[in-house]
């Protein structure tokens, strides 16, 4: 049996990826070996192929999470059997392949429930959003708070979830669809356009002070007007720059009392004990629905559109590369 797998070269552009057949490797102790029904993507997979967040060696493979079927076991695995259904998501990645070997301990059993599909497209998601809402800052009922790109893979799912405890959700979004899209996740009010005075509706939405907490993936000059549109003592959460890098910022901007956080779910993820806390939390409330919507999907072998697509921004939801 021949495994397809997706090289990235170099870093750079999409030009840098190419494909390749190899005969797939037996799993090692501990390990099981997975065929891919379902490849996530992630804005992450852009920062590793561009190279903002290097590989540690070149021609790589990259790709953060993916679900399918067991079908190996290798020596000192009891937890898992072939045909199980399991998924998994954070380092070390290397998913973008239509098999791979990982150790047992980062896979995760899927119910009945939850289809691959669904599972490729929301395991890293979910953990993200169960790291933002419950550990850099404890959302509860009452909480307010603003989520960029809200009608977005992450961004529906920090929606949903936000919602299901009770708080108050201001999203933001770059188009009437959009909008609507927001809506229909539960955001209690919704900002259009990329030209919107954001920390002005903020104030007005929260009667003046702002929001308890702003979650802001998009990054460039994006983070200020996060910054400012939090409530004094409250937070604000860089997590991503999809619009470009982040400039420095003055200290100054986090008076009175406003505090600044970059959490990295790879990093919380490379402590298993954590990862499997935040997974296990993601499947359950993809049990449940809170699911990040499949934008698009493409074969494993047109990675490069679906990193266009990624970046263009066209897509509402997760795009999914299927083997």
């Amino acid at each position: 049996m021949t495994d397809q797998i997706i090289w990235l070269n170099a870093p750079g552009d999409i030009a840098q990826f190419h494909v390749e057949h190899h005969r797939c490797d037996p799993p090692g102790d501990g390990e099981i070996g997975i065929r891919h029904e379902a490849i996530g993507t992630n804005f992450l997979d852009v920062y590793h192929r561009k190279g903002i967040y290097p590989m540690p060696s070149y021609p790589s493979v990259i790709g953060a999470e993916a679900a399918g079927i067991v079908e190996d076991v290798g020596p000192g695995v009891s937890m898992f059997q072939k045909g199980d259904r399991v998924a998994y998501a954070g380092p070390p990645v290397g998913a973008y392949r239509s098999t791979r070997n990982i150790a047992a301990e980062r896979a995760i059993k899927l119910p009945d429930a939850v289809s691959a599909k669904t599972a490729a497209s929301s395991l890293l998601k979910g953990m993200t959003a169960y790291m933002l809402l419950k550990k850099t800052y404890d959302v509860h009922a009452g909480t307010q708070m603003l989520i960029h790109a809200a009608a977005g893979g992450l961004g529906s799912i920090l929606v949903r979830w936000a919602k299901s405890l009770d708080a108050t959700v201001i999203g933001t979004v770059g188009s009437s669809e959009k909008a609507a899209l927001a809506t229909s996740y539960g955001a209690d009010h919704v900002i259009v356009g990329r030209g919107a005075d954001i920390v002005a509706e903020v104030k007005r939405l929260t009667n003046g002070p702002g929001v308890d907490v702003a979650y802001d993936g998009i990054g460039g000059d994006t983070l200020l007007k996060s910054i400012r549109s939090v409530r004094p003592f409250g937070m604000a959460v860089t997590i991503g720059q999809a619009a470009g890098s982040i400039p420095p910022v003055p200290v100054e901007e986090l008076r009175p009392g406003k505090a600044l956080s970059h959490p990295s779910i790879m990093a919380w993820c490379a402590d298993v004990g954590q990862y499997r806390e935040a997974a296990l939390a993601a499947v359950r409330v993809m049990e449940t629905g809170i699911v990040s919507q499949i934008g698009a999907e493409y074969r494993l072998a047109d990675v490069a559109k679906a990193h266009e697509e990624m970046e263009s921004g066209r897509s509402a939801g997760s795009i999914l590369l299927i083997p």
